[in-house]
């Protein structure tokens, strides 16, 4: 809670993964994947209920085991590939307030983030409110600057890849760019209800991350790199 209001923490977690079956619960460093959100969340100082919306019941029971609070499935529609994480965050504010529980803020924790810390949750929560912000979510620095990147031609040619004036440049002259890192999304529930994106609210604000917090798992090599980063802050 801050400011007397209250917070629900989201952590969706799919059953189904093409890429990396049972993803979600996979041992990674010691731990199911989703424990690692699960323990930052719990964790944080101000989050007061962290909710895990998945459609499987061994994701169910993990999540279970690890404190969270799993008190339905998720329906088969929210758990296809055309269903957004906004859809899964109304259904769980809908059934929150339908057994009597109203949240203020919803935070939605990706659990392919596992290096985002509760150090970072809380910082977040306090530009929130220091703020006054309708939406904070989480950026890191981009990794190369995409003024170096272009589309290619079915030839693969380098002909005017970069504009000369940026080739004219030093890469640490060029502006600094970042990118969503999906680790962090808060929200006021009421625009959440309205429908309205967090980049069309006037007072949406970006959280930066640090970029070894910031590894989103979406492949085996993802998978690895977080996993030795974990075992390194061990």
């Amino acid at each position: 809670m801050i400011d007397q209001k209250k917070i629900l923490a989201i952590i969706p977690a799919r059953g189904g993964s093409k890429r990396l079956p049972r993803k979600n619960i996979l041992p990674i460093a010691g731990k199911p994947l989703i424990q690692w959100t699960i323990e930052a969340s719990l964790d944080s100082k101000y989050i007061d209920s962290t909710f895990v919306s998945t459609d499987c019941s061994e994701i169910a029971e993990t999540a279970k085991s690890c404190g969270a609070q799993v008190p339905y499935l998720r329906s088969d529609i929210l758990s296809n590939d055309t269903a957004t994480s906004m859809d899964v965050v109304l259904d769980a504010i809908d059934n929150y307030e339908r057994s009597g529980q109203v949240f203020d803020f919803v935070l939605l924790l990706q659990p392919t983030s596992p290096l985002r810390t509760t150090g970072d949750i809380d910082g977040a929560i306090e530009m929130f409110q220091s703020k006054s912000a309708d939406a904070v979510v989480s950026v890191t620095e981009c990794e190369h600057s995409p003024l170096w990147s272009n589309t290619l031609p079915s030839d693969f040619s380098l002909s005017n890849f970069i504009p000369d004036s940026v080739l004219k440049q030093r890469s640490q002259d060029l502006p600094k760019y970042y990118r969503l890192n999906g680790a962090i999304y808060l929200f006021n529930v009421k625009h959440v209800k309205e429908g309205i994106s967090y980049l069309s609210l006037p007072r949406s604000f970006a959280y930066a991350m640090d970029k070894s917090h910031s590894i989103d798992i979406d492949d085996n090599f993802d998978f690895s790199v977080a996993e030795a980063f974990l075992m390194n802050a061990k």
